[in-house]
């Protein structure tokens, strides 16, 4: 018998208290990164380190698993290109262009940690004996670009024009700084306020909106004329008179310099306690289990996806006339693709959540769930009478999960989206080498490794409450997100030495009919401008040095035999574990 729900402890618990790992074998794709995550998840380390991680208890047996490049990548630089995050990043600058972050190892390595948490979850509640699990960084790539691979795969073009060009944008005095409204009205009182053409404005605002999309905005040249004739005093001014966020691309000195060294995500057990009950037996390790997800865009949808990957199902709740982001171009059978490659399997359940009866319907159904996620604004879920002390009330054993934006760590922080993030954080230098300039990625790169990191976080809760009797109060976000990914270059900032990768890393070289990408540390040894790619990379491959086509068009990828179609004819990328 369940007792009343109390708020959350404030105490810090970890899932994997009492358990121990060791590393053995050749190094993985994400040895750092898995090691990293158990440790604060709490387990501790007999020693040891390679590509496959072991972890033990006495209460719940032995769990691996292992990460490795893949079948055509040696390393980073070479799963980027063969996946096609080269050539997504390299939109804005009309080229292809390598991350200078591991970007593929770090969601290489979540993952992992997702399938070591998955396994040991079902053997706790008696479902499907795991014991090792297998991430490739090629089968983990293709997740982080599965929106832009689905538009590929479409019936139709992209809602907007793919083509060079985007923020961030440059004042009269120097400040390079990233633009966030998601508001066509707002967008356009903000370019007046700065004498932009209105021509201008409307053309605008369609490569703007849909950049998550695109990962490009060529808009009008003349938008960023007006900022440069602006001083930053009356950008400001602008924006605040009409609602626009603006954001100055801070450094990684700046962001090192306050950073408050907090785990990715935060699990905060409740007061009272629940009876277990044994979860139905299944392939796969959450078969039985039960996710609410109330998300928009991306990153909670995507977290919702994962856990629905690992076998959970997965019930959406969409507004009245059903998530409008159903119609967003480019369709698979009349239903956007890139909505498909984030919610398809899942149910929907239409709710008002403006109204007391569905607020009230809403909170019956998680009375049977054992996670909600949700991604609403801040203090939205109180406001509704959502929040975890409400639903808890109902369901004491449920996994309350909020996936956010800024988790409440930063007082001045702007607007909590991907590209507002990545500018506040120092990404922007992280992403790009010494002789490129500071930018955001418009590759959305922390909606999907913050979706990756809640799901993470979500198993990581379902875990502590399988073994403690508590419910779980969940909470990630798309800081935590930034942190993971620049943790490298953050701490070469705070030893005061150069953060940013040397002039010219990762960056593909231009073959007589492609591109190619050597794997990180190579020089190459002659010209390849004139030579085709075939011949290049037989050349290069004689000497010795690792070599991949970067894969340019990402519709190559659709014929490469992994990736299949949904019901709706719309690619589908292979689950990136594999369990036994």
């Amino acid at each position: 018998m369940a007792t009343p729900a109390t708020p959350a402890i404030a105490r810090t618990a970890g899932p994997l208290d009492g358990l121990r790992f060791e590393g053995s074998g050749p190094p993985g794709a994400a040895d750092a990164l898995v090691a990293e995550h158990l440790r604060l998840l709490g387990a501790r380390t007999d020693g040891g380190s390679g590509g496959r991680f072991t972890i033990t208890g006495r209460d719940m047996g032995e769990v691996s698993a292992g990460t490795t490049w893949g079948e055509t990548a040696t390393d980073e630089a070479t799963a980027q290109a063969a996946i096609g995050i080269m050539a997504v990043h390299g939109r804005r600058d009309g080229t292809p262009r390598g991350l200078a972050v591991d970007y593929a190892a770090t969601a290489t390595g979540v993952l992992a940690v997702q399938g070591m948490l998955a396994g040991l979850l079902a053997r706790a509640r008696g479902g499907r004996h795991i014991t090792q699990v297998e991430v490739s960084a090629e089968r983990a790539g293709l997740l982080t670009v599965s929106q832009y691979l689905a538009a590929a795969g479409a019936e139709e073009g992209e809602a907007a024009e793919l083509a060079p060009g985007g923020p961030p944008f440059t004042s009269a005095d120097g400040t390079v700084f990233e633009l966030e409204t998601l508001d066509p009205g707002v967008w356009a009182a903000f370019w007046r306020a700065l004498d932009a053409p209105e021509k201008a404005i409307r053309r605008g605002w369609r490569p703007f909106q849909f950049r998550y999309a695109t990962a490009c905005a060529p808009f009008p040249q003349v938008l960023h004329e007006a900022v440069r004739a602006s001083t930053w005093e009356r950008i400001r001014h602008s924006a605040e008179s009409s609602g626009a966020d603006v954001c100055p691309l801070h450094s990684l000195a700046e962001r090192a310099a306050e950073y408050d060294g907090a785990a990715p995500w935060k699990l905060t057990p409740y007061d009272a306690t629940y009876s277990p009950a044994r979860a139905t037996t299944g392939d796969l390790p959450l078969a039985g289990f039960t996710v609410l997800e109330a998300g928009r865009r991306i990153q909670a949808p995507l977290a919702a996806h994962v856990l629905g990957l690992l076998g959970a199902e997965v019930i959406r709740i969409e507004p009245p006339g059903g998530d409008p982001l159903r119609g967003m171009p480019p369709a698979c059978s009349g239903v956007s693709a890139r909505w498909l490659a984030l919610n398809r399997g899942k149910k929907a359940v239409e709710v008002d959540i403006k109204s007391p009866s569905d607020r009230e319907r809403l909170r019956e159904m998680a009375a049977g769930a054992d996670v909600f996620l949700h991604n609403w604004a801040p203090g939205k879920a109180a406001q509704l009478g959502l929040d975890h002390e409400d639903l808890a009330a109902a369901n004491p054993a449920l996994v309350y999960a909020y996936t956010s934006g800024w988790a409440g760590r930063l007082a001045d922080a702007p607007m909590g989206t991907d590209f507002m993030v990545q500018a506040r954080t120092g990404v922007g230098e992280a992403v790009r080498p010494a002789d490129e300039a500071p930018a955001p990625s418009l590759m959305t790169l922390l909606d999907v490794l913050g979706g990756l990191l809640g799901a993470e976080a979500v198993l990581a809760g379902l875990l502590l409450r399988e073994r403690t009797t508590h419910g779980v109060c969940v909470d990630s976000s798309l800081l935590g997100a930034a942190d993971v990914l620049t943790a490298p270059a953050r701490a070469r900032a705070a030893q005061g030495l150069d953060p940013r990768r040397p002039a010219g890393f990762r960056r593909p070289l231009r073959t007589a009919d492609g591109w190619i990408a050597l794997a990180d540390h190579s020089a190459i040894p002659y010209d390849v401008s004139e030579l085709p790619t075939d011949q290049a990379l037989e050349r290069l491959r004689d000497r010795g040095l690792a070599a991949v086509p970067v894969v340019t068009d990402l519709a190559d990828l659709l014929a490469s035999g992994s990736i299949s179609c949904d019901a709706h004819g719309a690619p589908a990328v292979p689950t990136p574990w594999s369990f036994a």
